[in-house]
């Protein structure tokens, strides 16, 4: 079975397939997706080399970076967003958190899973809104 780059590469998928996926696979995809954004960026806005641009990214990808995020984009959300923040916060998982507390590393999966789900649903503008209007932090 061959699957086109199409079928892999944003390819949103229904509110109803979205509600049946457990709020830690949401945030698996969502933290590929945060992860490529902040790459995007800091290849675009630098002429660093491959190891700059890592530990760059490194400084934004971490549970409390994106827990920070979290807070600084908490009133920008809708009701149905907030309430995917608040499956994932309460998501059991078997993971412990290897360099934050369980608390903040709840709210970075929950970061992580809000923008898994909206990339999944393809809202790629609301993703792009809500993480460049938390940029400057």
């Amino acid at each position: 079975m061959s699957a086109s780059l199409d079928n892999v590469i944003l390819s949103p998928i229904s509110e109803n397939e979205i509600k049946e996926l457990n709020p830690i696979v949401l945030a698996f995809i969502g933290d590929g997706v945060h992860t490529l954004y902040v790459r995007d960026m800091i290849v675009k806005s630098s002429n660093l080399l491959a190891n700059g641009c890592h530990k760059e990214s490194a400084k934004l990808c971490n549970a409390k970076s994106q827990a920070n995020k979290l807070a600084t984009i908490m009133n920008l959300l809708t009701d149905e967003e907030k309430d995917i923040v608040r499956r994932a916060r309460n998501a059991k998982t078997h993971h412990t958190a290897k360099n934050s507390d369980e608390e903040t590393y709840k709210k970075a999966t929950s970061f992580e899973a809000l923008i898994g789900y909206l990339y999944l649903l393809g809202r790629y503008d609301r993703i792009k809104e809500l993480l460049s209007s938390e940029e400057n932090v």
